[in-house]
């Protein structure tokens, strides 16, 4: 690998490009899905391939290929330089890159048990034991039940002259249940991953929550529309995941800012003029892009441009003060790449991602918030999302909620919504649990580019009150 990498290297400086890198990426991947008492599907796929990034008369190009050989990474490489070239023609601007010292080392995910190591059979028997258990209630006509796991290895070389390897593990699943009785059909589900080993889904407690979640997907069956009115609301730190990666983690990312994300997914409200000038929310509100917290999808020793994991405050005591960068981005705002540039695989060029995007934990026990607060509503899990394309409008609605009356738990309520308007919302924020509710979640799934790209994120939060928001569907 490390020849193959040096050898491509070679070629791109030989072409006097102003930068370029190279990635080998290796994955494999296993996938375990159980739907009503029957094994669904079982994948399981590996893949290799590289992929050629240049920088060329201040244009991109890349090329990619899944043939490792000598012959390959040649033709590879004048692709690359051929579509740089061609760029180069039509470019709005040139581009500049801020500096990275050259990056040496390895990376590797701490494991004790290999995911991909346990037997099939384990991993479906303990997935048939949650089938067994959601399937007493008769009401449930629907159950699933899945794992994930995957390791993927990276070998990244550049003309600034860095040489990385890199090995993450991920490992995560989660359980489904729908209940129809007298014709309402209400849902309730439980899942996490994590940048950890297969004790990770020991630390889940897969049978404990398919039990719960069973009876919860029954007392919603039964229970109260959510109401419409403004309240106070308490939102679960499941569901906080969502409210931050939407509301802070996507218009936080430059190139969103800049423009070139606005065709697939929107831009962003966090305009260029706001950095250190804008009022984001409370001051009990700090969030943090942290690509070095042990366990966080979002967790990596370099980005795929070679640049260190960082620590990087996005809201410091509700006042926006950074976004998501990479070399090229930083340069608009004259300072130095926070390290978020990260591709899917191989065959994509990197875009600017979240790592772990986290709300720090305040300094109050839950039970306190929940004892204080008079009147209100405590939402869990996300079940519905909407937001506009410039990440301030939005209304999110949940799988359940429950009732708060005079500090104390009162009745269940079933579809439960809230809307809000992102900086309004986040100003309204007056307390967020401490360390003992926080916890760091895995995002599988989040969308981005053309040609799409999916990336895992991380996000840790507690849970998050809320003053006089709008709950339930306004007629």
């Amino acid at each position: 690998m490390e020849q193959f990498l040096k050898n491509t290297i070679d070629s791109l400086k030989v072409h006097r490009v102003a930068y370029g890198d190279v990635r080998i990426v290796e994955q494999e991947s296993e996938s375990i899905v159980v739907k009503n008492s029957v094994v669904e599907a079982i994948t399981h796929s590996t893949s290799i391939g590289f992929g050629v990034r240049v920088l060329k008369d201040s244009a991109w190009g890349f090329s990619s290929s899944n043939i490792m050989e000598k012959n390959e990474a040649d033709i590879v490489t004048k692709n690359a330089l051929s579509i740089a070239r061609a760029s180069a023609r039509v470019k709005l601007g040139n581009v500049s890159l801020a500096t990275v010292s050259p990056q040496r080392g390895t990376y590797q995910t701490k494991i004790e048990i290999d995911p991909l190591s346990v037997s099939l059979n384990d991993k479906i028997e303990l997935l048939l034991a949650c089938d067994t258990i959601m399937r007493k209630e008769k009401k449930i006509k629907v159950r699933s039940a899945f794992l994930r796991c995957s390791k993927t290895k990276t070998h990244f070389a550049s003309t600034d002259d860095s040489l990385i390897s890199q090995e993450r593990v991920i490992t995560g699943g989660g359980l489904n249940v729908y209940a129809l009785h007298s014709g309402e059909l209400q849902s309730r589900s439980y899942s996490d991953y994590g940048q950890s080993g297969y004790e990770f889904i020991t630390a889940l407690d897969f049978t404990s929550n398919a039990s719960r979640i069973t009876n919860e997907v029954v007392t919603l069956l039964k229970a109260k529309p959510c109401p419409e009115m403004k309240t106070t609301v308490i939102l679960d730190a499941d569901q906080m995941v969502l409210q931050v990666h939407e509301s802070c983690g996507h218009p936080a990312e430059l190139d969103r800012v800049l423009g070139t994300e606005a065709s697939y997914a929107g831009t962003s409200f966090l305009t260029l003029e706001k950095l250190n000038n804008f009022v984001y929310g409370s001051d009990k509100v700090n969030i943090v892009a942290d690509a070095t917290v042990p366990g966080g999808l979002g967790t990596f020793g370099w980005d795929d441009e070679g640049v260190p994991g960082q620590r990087v405050y996005l809201v410091k005591e509700g006042r926006f003060v950074g976004y998501l960068t990479s070399r090229e981005t930083a340069c608009t705002i004259k300072t130095q790449s926070g390290g978020a540039m990260r591709a899917d695989g191989w065959n994509r060029i990197p875009l600017i991602r979240m790592t772990n995007i986290n709300l720090e934990p305040g300094n109050q026990k839950l039970e306190e918030i929940i004892a204080e607060t008079k009147e209100g509503v405590f939402m869990s899990t996300n079940k519905s999302w909407s937001i506009d394309d410039k990440r301030l409008n939005f209304q999110f609605g949940c799988e359940f909620a429950r009732g708060i009356k005079n500090g104390k738990f009162t009745h269940v309520y079933k579809n439960p919504t809230y809307a809000g308007i992102t900086p309004q919302f986040w100003k309204s924020c007056d307390a967020i649990a401490d360390k003992d509710s926080w916890h760091l979640f895995g995002v599988h799934n989040c969308g981005k580019g053309e040609p799409g790209q999916i990336a895992v994120v991380g996000h840790g939060t507690a849970p998050t009150r809320f003053k006089n928001v709008q709950i339930g569907i306004v007629r």
